[in-house]
């Protein structure tokens, strides 16, 4: 879910990500996750902060931007990354030399994978 402020209206919540904000909590199908009043701003908007706390989703920040992607939850499913960090990768370049996914730390990138089947 890409923001473009940290706090995020509850409906537009809902609809993008499938967790309704009920009197106990943050719910979705079975699962509800109680959530702190603070996250709450009582103008029908939430602190995307907190949510992506309480509910593991990722919250990765390009703030000179002033966007922010929030992730899909990962302590109530565990279906995806447990953080935003890229893990190590090194893979050969253009001349067969091993290239460092880390040397471009600090830098936008964006990686391609391609697979044939």
């Amino acid at each position: 879910m890409i923001l473009h402020d940290l706090k995020v209206d509850e409906h537009e919540f809902e609809t993008r990500t499938g967790w309704s904000i009920k009197p106990q909590g943050a719910c979705k199908a079975e699962a509800c996750v109680p959530v702190p009043p603070v996250a709450r701003l009582g103008d029908g908007r939430l602190d995307a902060s907190v949510i992506s706390e309480r509910l593991g989703m990722p919250l990765v920040a390009d703030e000179p931007h002033g966007i922010w992607a929030l992730g899909p939850e990962t302590a109530v499913t565990g279906r995806a990354l447990t953080s935003a960090a890229a893990p190590e990768l090194v893979l050969p370049d253009a001349d067969g030399n091993p290239f460092k996914l880390s040397s471009l730390q600090g830098r936008k990138v964006l990686l391609v994978a391609w697979a044939s089947w």
